[in-house]
């Protein structure tokens, strides 16, 4: 558990959690063009989401593709739609 909440900790990790939790696959160009973040720190953020188990990658040529674990137990997937859930909220109150 230790491992999510770290993983959920950061800003950039979260943003490219709800990307991937849409139930697609994402190359790390499309992350890294959609979150304005250059290659080596979305490797190192999706490295973490990885670690923690939040998401599965697979080569593809040049290109890292991401999707979310389809294995990740239930109440792990409750509390990362929840706090996905929640900073939206939050972003529309902001803007």
């Amino acid at each position: 558990m230790q491992e999510i909440l770290t993983a959920l900790s950061d800003p950039t990790r979260r943003a490219a959690l709800a990307l991937l939790w849409d139930g697609g696959e994402h190359c790390v160009c499309e992350l890294m063009a959609r979150l304005d973040v250059s290659q080596s720190r979305m490797s190192r953020h999706m490295k973490v989401l990885r670690e923690a188990g939040l998401v599965l990658d697979r080569r593809d040529a040049q290109w890292v593709r991401y999707r979310q674990n389809p294995d990740l137990a239930p109440e792990f997937v409750a509390v990362i739609d929840a706090v996905l859930i929640a900073e939206r909220t939050i972003e529309r109150k902001v803007a």
